[in-house]
């Protein structure tokens, strides 16, 4: 099989308009945090519908550190997450010295289990970080309650969940003192790293702003672009690098602009498989809720036990294929950080790591065409034998 022929994983759709704005941005000499992250910022802003703040940061990772810091989080501190993530999920809660407490998935949804996080909450927990996986959300409104109830913080990793909703609200305008957004390569829309912290907490705005560039009190922005002297500033505290340069948010200008056609393109996709694996041993990945939207950044697929092989085998079949797939996740009760640092098992996760065991992503992307997903199909038709 050529390279010529291979179908990968994911692709990015890079328009004209991108480049066009990007090439401005080389232009007009400011290649750093400026003009367009501001504008970025503003946009996602309004797309999401007023009343938030939003701050463009290098990745996701950086969002969920930035959040978690700001809202205090420290050493003694106990944050629920789940086991069926990727690793920044829980690693921005060591950064802060704080302890990561991981919980199942639910099998209906495979999002973080509501009933687990509410009975791993002990006197030193300060915050969840529920994760919406493969672009559906998880339960909210459940979690939202509770986490009242008990006087917890919430912070969302919204990497898979752009334009997604839960109960027909927009992820990134629910209850949640933080929302993270991710704009990796192979995500909903890229500016190729990337990220946006969304909150209504203007404390948590601005304490982020200042991390954000190394603790620093005026925005650089401001500074270089001061009709008066402005060189003076004071570090405030011990900040990080964490900003998104205007060559990055460039691209993101025209990509959030294009954020629903791509989710409708997804969206078909998604149907197209669903309807033509319908009769196949295997599990079709969990829809939304009644009237939701699932961003559909992944697809993901589960063998059934009637399936004789194995995931690895089957993955194997579909690359012979020339078909590029994935697996989200290897659970972080695997890796041995996590698994060594907190005395992890998988009998501990039943349900996360029977997912792990079966499942796999087919490709899904906007650039694919209806023959490509035919292609894909096929392939897995082949691969079952």
């Amino acid at each position: 099989m050529t390279n010529q022929n291979f179908l990968p994983f994911a692709l990015p759709e890079i328009g004209e308009e991108e480049i066009a704005e990007v090439v401005s941005s080389l232009r007009s000499g400011w290649v750093t945090t400026g003009p367009k992250a501001k504008q970025f910022e503003s946009d996602f802003v309004e797309y999401l519908g007023g009343g938030l703040e939003a701050v463009a940061v290098n990745s996701a990772t950086a969002g969920l550190h930035l959040g978690l810091e700001a809202m205090g989080i420290g050493p003694g501190d106990e944050v629920i997450t789940t086991t069926h993530t990727f690793t920044a999920t829980a690693e921005i809660i060591r950064y802060l010295g704080a302890d990561p407490v991981f919980v199942d998935v639910d099998a209906n949804t495979l999002c973080i289990d509501v009933d687990a996080v509410e009975a791993a909450i002990t006197p030193r927990t300060k915050a969840i970080i529920p994760v919406h996986f493969a672009g559906r959300s998880a339960d909210m409104d459940r979690l939202l309650a509770m986490a009242k109830k008990h006087d917890l913080r919430v912070m969302e990793d919204a990497a898979h969940s752009l334009p997604t909703t839960c109960s027909g609200k927009m992820i990134g305008t629910l209850d949640s003192d933080v929302t993270v957004f991710s704009f990796y390569a192979n995500k909903t829309i890229t500016t190729g790293e990337g990220g946006m912290l969304v909150t209504r907490d203007p404390e948590i705005a601005k304490r982020a702003r200042v991390m954000r560039l190394h603790g620093i009190n005026r925005d650089a922005f401001d500074r270089f672009t001061a009709k008066a002297p402005s060189w003076y500033y004071e570090i405030v505290a011990p900040g990080f690098k964490y900003n998104m340069t205007d060559i990055a948010a460039s691209m993101g200008i025209h990509q959030l602009k294009k954020a629903n056609a791509f989710q409708q393109k997804r969206a078909h996709i998604a149907a197209l498989y669903d309807e033509a694996l319908a009769d196949l041993p295997i599990v079709k990945p969990p829809q939304s809720a009644e009237g939701d939207i699932h961003s559909w950044h992944l697809y993901v697929i589960q063998l059934d036990d009637s399936v004789a092989i194995t995931r690895d085998q089957f993955v194997e079949r579909m690359f012979a294929q020339g078909i590029g797939c994935s697996v989200h996740y290897i659970p972080l009760h695997l890796h041995p950080y996590w698994r060594d640092t907190y005395k992890l098992t998988p009998e501990m996760f039943p349900v996360s790591q029977r997912i792990y065991e079966r499942t796999l992503s087919l490709p899904l992307y906007t650039r694919m065409t209806d023959d490509d997903v035919k292609r894909v199909v096929s392939a897995v038709k082949e691969a079952l034998k």
